[in-house]
């Protein structure tokens, strides 16, 4: 045999190995299976890729964009193989459900997580929200507005961290079209990250593409919650602006969040 024949033979094993120690996990309920068998919640649903064989992996949630009207549940492909778990959360849209609905099913979702992660050898400790555009915003919703969460008794703050993808910081554009307000007119309402700006929110890392080439005010909404916070006294929000990348910054984004999670693992493990 080749050696070429042997090598492709080799890494065709090498990544059914890598491919054997995780698990998937399809189409998971997350509300109370009498909710959801009804036409209203079948979106409300999650997939659940995670490590086989591995104690107190770090679990990254992630909510996909689509400005609250679109998109599909989804588990990033750079996401995978990284030691840790992801969770890829499908949610009501608009106009179907308004976006104060849609938030509390994101904050289901995240207390599906922190209810059951411990089953499949996850920790508690190391439960990280991420999502793009309107997924950053549901994170930072659910994050910095205590209150959803508070429904399943889980404190926010028990969040490792919160790391989203050019995430919207004021109201929601579809929270302000159901009322009647314009994309392009500013609003700060309690559907706004910016109104539950907090001194002890979890650590945030905030990250948006550049900001001649982002949606609207991405990167300057970002930076004005990055301040406030700051002024607030949070000791750990910082904010990425990726150079030469439009709204579309996922993939550069990424590796960000791979480190960022690796990094704050090694730390809380640590104390």
């Amino acid at each position: 045999m080749k050696q070429s024949t042997l090598l492709a033979v080799f890494l065709l094993l090498f990544q059914g190995m890598l491919l054997a120690q995780y698990n998937l996990k399809k189409d998971v309920t997350y509300y109370p299976e009498t909710k959801s068998k009804t036409a209203e919640y079948e979106r409300c649903k999650l997939d659940f890729y995670y490590p086989v064989d591995k104690k107190d992996f770090a679990t990254i949630l992630w909510f996909h964009g689509g400005g609250l009207t679109g998109g599909q549940k989804e588990i990033p492909e750079y996401l995978k193989n990284r030691g840790m778990a992801v969770v890829g959360v499908g949610y009501r849209l608009s106009p179907q459900a308004n976006v104060e609905s849609i938030i509390e099913d994101a904050a289901a979702a995240i207390a599906w997580v922190f209810n059951h992660i411990e089953e499949y050898g996850g920790s508690r400790r190391l439960v990280f929200v991420s999502g793009h555009s309107a997924g950053g915003y549901l994170g930072m919703m659910t994050t910095l507005d205590k209150q959803y969460l508070q429904k399943y008794t889980i404190d926010a703050n028990q969040i490792a961290g919160l790391i989203p993808f050019s995430g919207q910081a004021i109201t929601h554009f579809t929270s302000r079209q159901e009322q009647g307000i314009g994309e392009k007119q500013p609003t700060i309402d309690r559907f706004a990250p910016l109104f539950h700006v907090r001194q002890d929110a979890p650590p945030i890392l905030l990250i948006t593409g550049d900001r001649e080439l982002e949606m609207l005010g991405r990167y300057e909404e970002n930076a004005y919650l990055q301040r406030m916070l700051k002024i607030s006294g949070h000791k750990d929000v910082r904010l990425l602006e990726l150079q030469g990348f439009g709204h579309n910054m996922q993939y550069p984004a990424y590796p960000l969040l791979i480190k960022e999670v690796e990094e704050r693992t090694k730390k809380i493990l640590q104390k």
